[in-house]
């Protein structure tokens, strides 16, 4: 085995060894009174980390396969997909190959959906979905959720779905609250596991929609997740191994409580944008709209990023990420979410710092 490089980009996060030993815990049948048991057990865990008293289902797929299902389950007429960076344009690209209408409400990459904006083209009466991603990975950038969530609320007809890939736990999303229809995330990034897992709540009102939605599929069919959670059971064989680490997970989550994670998460975003700052680089996403999970940073100093990363790599066998998609080099991303600390993160700045000196120093 090679060195292990810990990894500071934004997903798949580092996972701690006590979460690897409990994804490594002997099989059972999925099919079992044990499985069910174990289903049963993280439900109100989840139930309280995503507020809502609706169920929370588990998906073995990465978070995209409940993305397409949501298209899929609830989109009848069009769907409007709110756009400014690599993952919420893609979701307009998933859309159109699952042959449904659609139509771009498309922002300049870093910059937030404007909620007036929405709501004009909501007031047009042709669309019965949005598609919202809160935390934009590629750009470092949070959408204003709760904004969003404002107007939405006067469009009841007009089903909600939000990707909460990489801000969930990181801070409070309430989905009751919110009015949300669809809210999902993805094993790998804050809750610190391995990939290949997604978790998403489903509103009573997009239930009783997708039962009159022809061609759902089968594998992301929400009937179907609902019928087999009624059976504290998934609709497909689950990687039991994922369902093992996110008890583990969730333990840990609550006994730090919820509260103070948040307050750790927002503790590193800010050192990490206050290191950015004071060595003369700025932030990608408009000001006031950082994401909490990661940072994403202008590379107006125009260091030579795959040798800043490679240095790290030989000498402190750690990592960052160098920009994502049209804004690979133009900008580097940091990720501060997970099982990360003001103290871990205070060490890698450091690490950053030594590299950075001998990189420009070339």
């Amino acid at each position: 085995m090679s060195k292990h490089i810990k990894l500071f980009i934004p997903g798949p996060t580092e996972v701690s060894k006590k979460t690897l030993e409990a994804f490594a815990s002997p099989m059972i049948g999925h099919r079992s009174k044990e499985f069910q048991a174990l289903y049963r057990d993280v439900q109100p865990s989840l139930q309280q980390l995503f507020y809502t008293q609706r169920p929370v289902f588990f998906s073995t797929s990465s978070a995209w396969g409940v993305m397409e299902g949501a298209l899929r389950n609830l989109v009848q007429k069009k769907v409007l997909c709110c756009m400014n960076g690599a993952f919420s344009d893609k979701w307009f690209d998933v859309a159109i190959r699952c042959g449904k209408e659609a139509e771009k409400l498309q922002y300049p990459w870093g910059i937030p959906v404007d909620p007036t904006d929405l709501k004009n083209r909501l007031k047009t009466g042709e669309f019965d979905a949005v598609t919202v991603i809160h935390n934009e990975t590629s750009t470092g950038m949070m959408n204003p959720l709760f904004e969003i969530a404002g107007v939405m609320r006067e469009f009841p007809e007009v089903s909600f779905i939000v990707d909460c890939v990489s801000s969930f736990s990181v801070l409070k999303i309430p989905f009751d609250e919110l009015g949300i229809d669809v809210m999902l995330t993805g094993t790998q990034k804050a809750l610190a596991l391995p990939p290949g897992g997604a978790l998403f709540a489903v509103s009573q009102r997009a239930m009783t929609k997708a039962e009159k939605t022809p061609a759902r599929g089968y594998y992301f069919d929400f009937l179907e997740f609902q019928k087999n959670h009624e059976k504290d059971m998934t609709p497909s064989t689950p990687s039991i191994s994922l369902f093992y680490a996110l008890k583990s997970k969730l333990s840990e989550i609550f006994n730090e409580g919820v509260e103070n994670r948040y307050h750790r998460h927002l503790t590193m975003a800010q050192m990490t944008r206050r290191w950015a700052t004071e060595r003369g680089f700025e932030l990608f996403p408009q000001k006031g709209y950082e994401s909490v999970s990661l940072s994403c940073i202008k590379n107006n100093l125009g260091i030579d990023i795959p040798s800043w990363i490679q240095l790290l790599k030989n000498r402190f066998a750690v990592t960052i990420d160098g920009g994502y998609g049209k804004i690979k080099g133009q900008t580097f991303r940091i990720s501060h979410m997970g099982d990360e600390t003001p103290e871990t993160i205070g060490k890698l700045l450091e690490n950053l710092d030594e590299c950075l000196q001998e990189v420009k120093k070339h």
